[in-house]
């Protein structure tokens, strides 16, 4: 896949994942992948080489579908991006758009321990595979939204609750299903992300967002800065049209 600038943007009526498997690398290649993990596991020892899925392709199923090409992945295998000549590896992530009863979006900064520091970005994070023998379908999709929506935010919701309203292809083709999650009072945003943070400090661990914002325009409000998810603009601009 090739990196770009501007992601493109996808409004699924339909989706279709279908699993395949990556590349076998040399073992020049995996040498190299192995030096440059232990690399970056030295400058964050937070990093693990958890099991994630990547992306293999994203193409036009008909007029109104999508079809992910995936395969079962390591995070190790992300670090071939910086390797030249080796095969690419493209992320697969969730997000949730979650919207105040005024209309404006929760958007996070990540903490400084996290993969990602100081990003601001939608609730979410990168897809794990399910189990063998259960499929990859939209579903499945959804549930990881609405975990990774109430373990970053405190914000329970059903899955079922969860609409998916954009597919993303961006930096490094990294592939993301951006869902949208029912309005709610924006002090109940604000409250449920305090108790959260509390409660994961009183366990002696640092919450994923280090804070949370309620936005009206790109811009964002003053003392939210920092890098952006390559998706943030053109998503957020989307949601602000309605």
């Amino acid at each position: 896949m090739i990196s770009q600038r501007t992601p493109e943007l996808f409004e699924p009526g339909r989706l279709r994942c279908v699993e395949t498997v990556l590349p076998v690398l040399s073992a020049a290649e995996r040498l190299a992948m192995d030096e440059r993990w232990a690399e970056a596991v030295l400058a964050n020892p937070h990093l693990f080489d958890g099991p994630t899925v990547a992306g293999a392709g994203l193409d036009r199923d008909g007029p109104d579908g999508l079809v992910l090409t995936w395969a079962r992945s390591t995070y190790r295998r992300r670090v071939l991006r910086r390797i030249p000549g080796a095969p690419r590896v493209s992320s697969v992530f969730v997000c949730v758009v979650q919207a105040a009863d005024d209309g404006r979006l929760m958007v996070g900064r990540m903490a400084p321990w996290t993969a990602s520091p100081g990003r601001l970005q939608l609730p979410g994070g990168s897809m794990e595979p399910p189990p063998p023998g259960e499929p990859l379908d939209l579903a499945a999709l959804r549930r990881h939204a609405a975990r990774e929506l109430v373990e970053e935010t405190g914000l329970g919701a059903p899955s079922e609750e969860l609409t998916l309203w954009l597919v993303t292809r961006g930096e490094n083709g990294s592939i993301g299903f951006h869902f949208r999650a029912p309005r709610r009072p924006a002090a109940l945003l604000y409250e449920r992300f305090a108790a959260m943070a509390a409660a994961e400090r009183a366990l002696g661990r640092e919450p994923e967002l280090e804070r949370i914002a309620l936005i009206r325009s790109e811009a964002g409000p003053a003392g939210l800065d920092g890098p952006r998810a390559d998706y943030l603009g053109p998503v957020v601009r989307r949601h602000l049209r309605g």
